[in-house]
């Protein structure tokens, strides 16, 4: 009896992956990116501990997917109408699921960057000679202060409207990454006119208002030139 029992707990186990994967369009992507993942895993031939982190990394994510579809499940199937309990409670398990993945990312630089490096051309070796782990830390640092003024300000959607402007915030914290590092002109014009269509696309969709449009891209651009005057120069 036991050993059936336990058969029949891990038939139902994968019998809700294939639930999942047949439902829900964002474990799809987990998988195909996983992978993705441990396809190049093999042919860059990463070490046994790399391997782990990334085995790891895979498997938060998946089981954080996982759980935030149960979550989602279980309270549709108690609450009928509109609980903003229910809300928090199914923002707080999206949460779980954008650090989950958030980490992946991390986990996939730092093990395929140096790799990759060594065996691309001269393109790719330019930019691992360039500050880009300043970049990263500059968007991530925009991203998460842009988030916390959105939660002072009491705006609860993150990714539409509020002060200030999000994408333009990020837009041009990236022209300015790119300006300090590429020195070049012409490459600097076409970065802040990249970052001017981002922002100007904001008003014109009417998510956000020119004012919020205008701090977000100061506030971006602020905050990254502070870090490589700090670091880089």
């Amino acid at each position: 009896m036991k050993d059936r029992s336990l058969i029949k707990s891990f038939n139902n186990a994968i019998e809700g992956i294939i639930y999942v994967l047949r439902t829900q369009q964002n474990i799809r992507i987990h998988f195909l990116a996983a992978i993705i993942v441990l396809m190049s895993s093999l042919v860059l031939g990463v070490s046994r501990i790399e391997f782990m982190l990334i085995l790891f990394a895979i498997s938060l994510v998946v089981s954080a997917e996982l759980l935030n579809t149960a979550i989602e499940y279980s309270i549709d199937i108690t609450i009928t109408s509109f609980d903003p309990l229910a809300k928090i409670a199914k923002d707080v398990a999206a949460a779980a699921v954008l650090l989950a993945s958030i980490n992946a990312l991390l986990v996939g630089y730092f093990v395929f960057f140096p790799l990759l490096s060594q065996i691309t051309s001269s393109f790719f070796q330019k930019i691992k000679e360039a500050p880009i782990h300043l970049t990263i830390t500059a968007l991530l640092l925009v991203g998460i202060l842009v988030i916390a003024l959105k939660a002072w300000a009491g705006h609860r959607n993150f990714l539409e409207g509020g002060w200030p402007s999000g994408h333009s915030a990020l837009a041009f914290s990236a022209a300015a990454a790119i300006a300090f590092i590429g020195n070049n002109i012409i490459l600097t014009t076409l970065a802040f006119f990249m970052a001017l269509i981002i922002a100007h696309s904001r008003i014109q969709s009417g998510v956000h208002s020119w004012p919020q449009v205008l701090v977000g891209s100061i506030f971006g651009f602020l905050v990254t030139t502070l870090l490589f005057q700090l670091f880089y120069f």
